[in-house]
């Protein structure tokens, strides 16, 4: 996926209230932009840190420019608009780039399922296969050189997790889909210091037949893609 128009630079001066940020552009001019991410965003979101953010020509945004990329002063790149992941996993579906998803007629996104009113990224269905449901999950928390799933509590992770047990159970395939948006992670672990509960979910969840994948996108100013698996250790 290539950001089209191009992605404007700045320099980070504060993240808040979850969807705000004020920049300083190359200009010198402040700016406040458009967070998409609810998350907590340990380490994406340090001030003096460079932001690459987007301008839409939407007419009724009261903030036009989004926050799209982190440039860590260390060197990493992080896409911290969770909008674009499932863009770019979408892409790669497509496209066949994940061998073990690869193979299917249909794709279809945000498929209302479940008994707990849930909505799935995508299902795969093809004829004489049965249907693939997966789930995606952002992953762009890095602590001491290792990368974690999730930065928060999350209880509506929780239920995703329910929610593919039970498909698994109904015969169908289930994929939890961890995309790697930050190019320092090389591996994805349950996060039990922040989120015990999903961390003890997510191993139940892969010993009822959920398939757990990890799919790391390489990353810059001008695009992103899904390039290669990595390891899930739980």
């Amino acid at each position: 996926m290539e950001f089209s128009p191009a992605l404007r630079p700045a320099t980070l001066i504060a993240r808040y209230k979850r969807f705000l940020a004020d920049v300083v552009t190359a200009e010198g001019e402040t700016l406040t932009i458009h967070c998409a991410n609810t998350g907590a965003m340990t380490g994406c979101a340090t001030p003096g840190d460079t932001i690459w953010y987007s301008t839409s020509d939407s007419s009724t945004r009261k903030y036009p420019h989004s926050w799209e990329i982190t440039q860590t002063r260390e060197g990493h790149w992080i896409n911290v608009n969770t909008l674009r992941t499932n863009a770019v996993v979408r892409e790669a579906l497509e496209s066949g780039w994940i061998p073990e998803l690869s193979g299917y007629e249909t794709l279809k996104a945000e498929v209302k399922y479940g008994s707990e009113r849930s909505r799935i990224d995508f299902l795969l269905q093809a004829e004489e296969q049965v249907n693939c449901y997966i789930e995606v999950k952002s992953v762009t928390l890095l602590q001491q050189g290792k990368g974690y799933f999730p930065d928060a509590v999350t209880e509506r992770g929780q239920k995703h997790l329910r929610e593919l047990i039970s498909v698994a159970a109904e015969g169908h395939r289930a994929v939890l889909m961890f995309a790697v948006m930050h190019s320092g992670i090389e591996d994805v672990s349950p996060a039990r210091h922040i989120d015990g509960r999903y961390a003890a979910l997510l191993v139940q969840a892969q010993q009822h037949g959920v398939e757990v994948l990890a799919y790391k996108a390489s990353l810059s100013h001008l695009g992103m893609q899904l390039k290669s698996s990595v390891t899930v250790t739980l």
